[in-house]
């Protein structure tokens, strides 16, 4: 009895895909289904950057084809696909930029600049194509925390190349202006600072831009929901009670303006004695949690606090790059494919399919 492609999917309709919780069939990931004999090929489709999962699920995919009766050899073709993904209604998609994640939080000092500059080079790592972009006019870090310096070119007088740190193309307002000189402007001039450099950067074909915002609920929070096409955000607190209730405040923003949550991560969560090994959370516990609870978001994970992470970011060569097979760029690694995942199930942006209608008065 000869093979079909039939065969072939029902051999793939009870493997999970650990990424997705999904079976590759149901979430349309298998391809091109070609029977040779009792040979079969076939391509394997991820919607999100998979470098480090690839032969993991290129061997599992073989292995459940390889038990169908009659099967002879095996081969399977797994790559990763990214594509644009629905932004708020009436707004088009940026040029070279196929999705963008708003990393933000409800007050100061909780580390969302270090989560954005770890969740960029993890996915990066997966081999996504990825930008920063230091929406932080007030208080910019990313060229410090990716050791980057420097003013960006410009070819033509109008637009700026981004400068280039550890394979991510980065935008920041802190590569115009002297470290050490305070940002004295009032809230339009800071919201069309945002906009030039988010437009005026000449962004390379990036998979994913992740935009490292200021903390509040203010006037680049606003400019960014009503003019910048956001793919989802990603909202980052500590499990302390006052940080929490900003952080709420962050969220229903997001809510409310019509982009969607894709998780929260619980930074600080606990504290790790350097010299004996102690665990404590002494910024409280399960905060982060109840939190997802109550809005009915995900939790995408809980970084412990700990020197490492404040002395890599410091020295210009964040977690991910200073140990990238390290504990903690593991965890990083985690929420980064969470991200991606959230993103990949998101509906397709069809906006570009539309044609222009013009009506003219002849």
């Amino acid at each position: 009895m000869s093979i079909t492609a039939e065969d072939v999917k029902a051999s793939l309709s009870s493997l999970i895909d650990t990424n997705t919780e999904k079976d590759f069939v149901s979430s349309k990931s298998i391809k091109n289904i070609k029977v040779e004999g009792g040979d079969i090929s076939l391509d394997v489709e991820l919607g999100y950057p998979a470098k480090s999962q690839v032969e993991a699920i290129r061997s599992a995919v073989t292995g459940a084809v390889q038990s169908i009766p009659g099967a002879g050899k095996v081969s399977a073709n797994v790559y990763s696909k990214i594509i644009s993904h629905t932004v708020q209604r009436g707004l088009k998609l940026m040029p070279n930029v196929k999705n963008i994640i708003a990393v933000a939080s409800g007050k100061g000092g909780v580390g969302k600049s270090t989560t954005a500059v770890n969740l960029a080079l993890a996915l990066a790592a997966e081999g996504a194509s990825v930008g920063i972009l230091d929406a932080d006019i007030y208080g910019p870090s990313q060229p410090m925390m990716l050791g980057v310096s420097g003013r960006p070119l410009s070819k033509d007088g109008k637009t700026m190349e981004p400068l280039e740190s550890h394979g991510l193309q980065v935008s920041s307002i802190g590569f115009m202006i002297d470290p050490d000189e305070p940002m004295v402007w009032r809230g339009p001039m800071v919201t069309q600072a945002l906009q030039q450099l988010l437009e005026q950067t000449n962004w390379r074909d990036l998979d994913y831009l992740i935009v490292d915002m200021p903390p509040g609920t203010g006037d680049i929070q606003l400019t960014l929901s009503q003019k910048v096409p956001v793919t989802g955000a990603v909202i980052v607190t500590t499990p302390q009670d006052i940080a929490l209730l900003d952080a709420r405040k962050g969220l229903k923003m997001f809510e409310k303006v019509g982009i969607p949550i894709l998780g929260v991560v619980e930074n600080m969560s606990t504290h790790i004695c350097s010299n004996c090994g102690h665990t404590e959370a002494i910024f409280g516990h399960g905060g982060g949690q109840k939190m997802c609870a109550d809005f009915g978001v995900d939790f995408l994970g809980a970084l412990p606090l700990t020197m490492a992470i404040r002395e890599q970011t410091d020295s210009g060569k964040p977690t991910v790059v200073s140990e990238p097979d390290g504990p903690i760029a593991q965890v990083y690694k985690e929420i980064a494919r969470k991200v991606a995942v959230k993103v990949a199930e998101k509906a397709k942006d069809m906006t570009s399919k539309f044609p222009n209608i013009v009506i003219k008065n002849d």
